[in-house]
C-alpha cells in the first residue's frame, strides 16, 4: 500500500452518486445479471473484467441495443488479438445515432458553432432526413457495405450526416482534416481506395480563409478509386468540374434505410500517427464502437438526452468520432470549426457558455495555455451549466488540475482521460461517482482489464510500469486495413507481452485505483493533444538539399508544457542561419500542419542509428530526459555511439 494519503480534490455528494447513471445500472446489473449490489465502482469494475460475457450482455441491454439479427453468444472467441464478439449479431451504428429523432424531433441535435461563437441548431428530425437522403443517394452511386466513403472536412454538420450516412448504408468512413497537406491526406486515403470523397473548397481558421482547391485538385488526381466528388461550398466557390453539389445530394425527403451488417463489420478507419513509416490505417466494427460508446459515453461520461457535449477536436483526431457518438445518448454535440483560441485564449470557453455545454471536454495544452495567459473562466463567463471538464490528449499536470478547480467552479468534476486512437476510447479516465486526486485518473473503464506491468510481465502497484490491457475490448481494432497477414497489428500492440495489449504509456496504478500517465514509453509525438507521427517531418525535411538528416523528439515537460526540438545534420557547406531555419518552418507548416513546427531547429553532428538503420528516436528522448546514458539505449544496438554525448550534453546544459 502507498504511504501516501492525499487528499481528494473533489468528491461526488450523496445525491450526485445516487443520481449518475452508472449507480443505477450497477443497481440494475445486480438484479438482473449478477453484479455486485454493494462495494461501489471498484467491486463493478472487478466484475466487469472478470465476467465480461455478462457484463457487457448487461450493456446491450440497459441501452436497448436494436440487434437485426440476435446474437449466439457474447464472447465467441476470447483471443487477444482476434477476439469474437457477439457472433451472428447484425446492427447499425447510425440506426442507434439518429433514434432520438422518434421522440425529440424538434430538439437540436447538432449545435454547430464558427468563430463568430453563435450556435446554430440542427434538430434531430433536419439530421435524420439528410442522413436518409444522402444514404439514398450513395446508394444510387453504387456505394454499399464495404465500399470506403472519404472526407476532407472540418467540423461542421455536413461532416456528421457524411458519417452517418455511410454508416447507415454499411460502407466505411475515414476522414482527414483540411489543415493536413495533400501529402498526409495521400498517405492515409491511398491505402483504403475511397469511392467518394467529401470535400470542402477551404476552411476558416484564425480569422482568416484557407482556400483548399489546389489540394482537392491534387487528392482527386492521385486517388483513381473515386467514383464521385461531393463538394461543400464552404468559402462559397463554384463545384469543380465533375463535381456533385452537397445541396443536391441532401435535399430529399427520405426515411433513412440502414443496411443490417454484422456486429464486427467495419465501421471507420483511423490512423496511427505514423511514426515509422505509412500510418496505420485502423478499422474499427459497427457494433465493437456502438457498444464501447454507449457504455463510455452513457455510463462514464454520465451522458443523457438532457446533455450538450463539448469537444475541442478536428475531424482528424479520434474524439471527432468519440464526438459524433455522442449522439448515440440522445445527447446534443457541439460541433466547434475554428481555431482554440480565436479571437482570444478563451475562446473555448465562451463556446461552452453560448451552448449551455454541460460536459466540456479540451486538451491538457489548452488548460495550461489559459492558465498561462491569465483567463478567468468564472469570472468572464456564465458556466453554470458544465458540470464537467474533461481532458485529454496529454496528462493534465497538477497545476491543470488545481487551476481548473480555482477558476472554473469549486464543485467541479474534472476527468483528466486517457486512451488512444487505437482503441476510439478511453483506458481509464472519467467516473461520476470517484473521487478526484489532483494529477490523477480517477479509474480504469468498465471491461477494461487495464494494469501496470514491468518488463517480465508483472504486474505493479504505486509503480511506474507500461499499461497493458489483457482482455479483449469490443472496440480494439479487427485489424488494419493494409495488412494482409495480420502481422502490422500484431507487431504494434502485443509483441512485447504475447496475448497482452501493450500500448505504449508509462502508467501507475495506485493502491487507491486511480490511474497515473507519466507520457509516451515510445516514441510517438504529441503535441496540443494531437498524435503526430515523425516520418511525415522526416519526409519534408529531407527533401530541402542542405538537410542530409533529421531527428524530431517530443519531450513532456514537468509543468505541463511540451518541448518538440528537430535536430538536422546538415550537408556539407551548408550553414544552419535564420534563412534555413525559416525555409524548414515553412516546408512544415504547408505541406503537413502549423502544429508540425518544431519548437527549435537545432544542429547536430549526426542522427544515430539502430544496426539496421533505423533512427534511435526513443533513447534520445530519455537522454534528453535526464536517463543517464547507460540506462538511455543499450550500447550494443547502436551504429556510432559517440554521437549520443551530443544529446547527453545538451540535456545537461538544459538542466
Amino acid at each position: 500500500m502507498s504511504t501516501a494519503n492525499p487528499q481528494p480534490l473533489w468528491q461526488p455528494g450523496p445525491e450526485r452518486i445516487d443520481r449518475a447513471r452508472i449507480t443505477r445500472f450497477q443497481a440494475w446489473a445486480a438484479d438482473h445479471h449478477g453484479a455486485p449490489a454493494d462495494g461501489g465502482y471498484f467491486a463493478l469494475h472487478q466484475w466487469s473484467v472478470t465476467e465480461p460475457e455478462a457484463f457487457w450482455r448487461a450493456v446491450t441491454e440497459w441501452f436497448d441495443v436494436r440487434f437485426g439479427t440476435p446474437y449466439a453468444r457474447v464472447l465467441g472467441d476470447r483471443s487477444l488479438p482476434g477476439a469474437q464478439w457477439f457472433p451472428g449479431a447484425t446492427l447499425n451504428y447510425a440506426e442507434h445515432a439518429l433514434r432520438a429523432a422518434a421522440d425529440r424531433p424538434d430538439d437540436a441535435a447538432l449545435l454547430c458553432v464558427d468563430e463568430t461563437h453563435e450556435p446554430r441548431p440542427v434538430t434531430w428530425s433536419e439530421l435524420r432526413r439528410q442522413v436518409g437522403s444522402l444514404a439514398a443517394r450513395l446508394r444510387e452511386l453504387g456505394v454499399g457495405p464495404g465500399d470506403r466513403v472519404s472526407g476532407y472536412l472540418p467540423n461542421i454538420p455536413e461532416a456528421v450526416v457524411a458519417l452517418l450516412a455511410t454508416a447507415a448504408v454499411g460502407a466505411v468512413w475515414t476522414s482527414c482534416a483540411p489543415d493536413f497537406g495533400a501529402r498526409s491526406v495521400l498517405d492515409r486515403f491511398q491505402q483504403v481506395e475511397p469511392v467518394v470523397l467529401f470535400t470542402v473548397d477551404g476552411y476558416r481558421y484564425g480569422g482568416k480563409e484557407h482556400d483548399r482547391r489546389d489540394t482537392v485538385a491534387e487528392l482527386r488526381r492521385e486517388l483513381p478509386t473515386l467514383r464521385a466528388v461531393v463538394h461543400i461550398p464552404l468559402l462559397g466557390t463554384e463545384p469543380p468540374e465533375g463535381a456533385l453539389d452537397w445541396s443536391e445530394l441532401t435535399a430529399g425527403d427520405t426515411e433513412p434505410v440502414f443496411e443490417q451488417v454484422p456486429f464486427g463489420h467495419p465501421l471507420w478507419v483511423l490512423y496511427s500517427s505514423g511514426t515509422t513509416g505509412l500510418p496505420k490505417a485502423i478499422v474499427q466494427s459497427q457494433g465493437g464502437i456502438l457498444v464501447e460508446h454507449l457504455k463510455q459515453l452513457g455510463l462514464h461520461c454520465d451522458l443523457g438526452p438532457e446533455d450538450r457535449f463539448f469537444w475541442y477536436t478536428s475531424t482528424g483526431w479520434m474524439m471527432w468520432n468519440f464526438l459524433v457518438s455522442g449522439l448515440l445518448t440522445g445527447t446534443t454535440i457541439v460541433l466547434y470549426d475554428g481555431s482554440p483560441g480565436f479571437p482570444d485564449t478563451g475562446a473555448q470557453w465562451r463556446v461552452a457558455e453560448r451552448t449551455g455545454t454541460t460536459l466540456y471536454g479540451t486538451s491538457a495544452a489548452y488548460v495550461m495555455a489559459c492558465r498561462k495567459a491569465g483567463v478567468h473562466p468564472a469570472r468572464d463567463f456564465d458556466l453554470s451549466m458544465v458540470q464537467c471538464v474533461a481532458t485529454t490528449g496529454s496528462p493534465l499536470p497538477p497545476d491543470g488540475f488545481r487551476w481548473l478547480h480555482d477558476e472554473v467552479r469549486e464543485d467541479l468534476w474534472i476527468a483528466s482521460v486517457s486512451g488512444g486512437t487505437d482503441v476510439c476510447s478511453c483506458f481509464a479516465g472519467a467516473v461520476p461517482t470517484l473521487p478526484v486526486y489532483t494529477g490523477e485518473l480517477q479509474a480504469p473503464g468498465l471491461g477494461t482489464d487495464l494494469q501496470s506491468w514491468d518488463p517480465s510481465g508483472k504486474p505493479l502497484v504505486d509503480e511506474v510500469g507500461e499499461l497493458v490491457v489483457t482482455n479483449p475490448m469490443p472496440s480494439m481494432p479487427i485489424r488494419f486495413w493494409n495488412d494482409p497477414d495480420g502481422s502490422r497489428y500484431r507487431e504494434s500492440y502485443f509483441e512485447t507481452y504475447p496475448g497482452v495489449w501493450r500500448h505504449g504509456d508509462w502508467i501507475t496504478v495506485t493502491s487507491r485505483g486511480s490511474v497515473i500517465i507519466h507520457g509516451r514509453s515510445d516514441s510517438t509525438l504529441n503535441r496540443q493533444g494531437v498524435r503526430m507521427g515523425s516520418a511525415d517531418i522526416y519526409e519534408v525535411v529531407e527533401r530541402l538539399p542542405e538537410i542530409k538528416e533529421s531527428l524530431v523528439i517530443g519531450i513532456e515537460q514537468p509543468d505541463g508544457g511540451y518541448w518538440m526540438p528537430l535536430f538536422v545534420h546538415l550537408a556539407p557547406d551548408t550553414v544552419l542561419d535564420d534563412a534555413l531555419r525559416d525555409r524548414v518552418k515553412k516546408a512544415i507548416r504547408e505541406q503537413l500542419s502549423p502544429r508540425h513546427v518544431p519548437d527549435e531547429i537545432i544542429e547536430v553532428p549526426g542522427v544515430p542509428h539502430t544496426l539496421t538503420g533505423k533512427r534511435i528516436e526513443v533513447p534520445v528522448k530519455r537522454l534528453l530526459q535526464g536517463t543517464p546514458l547507460d540506462k538511455a539505449v543499450n550500447p550494443g544496438s547502436i551504429d556510432n555511439l559517440t554521437l549520443l554525448h551530443f544529446y547527453e550534453e545538451l540535456a545537461r546544459k538544459r538542466g
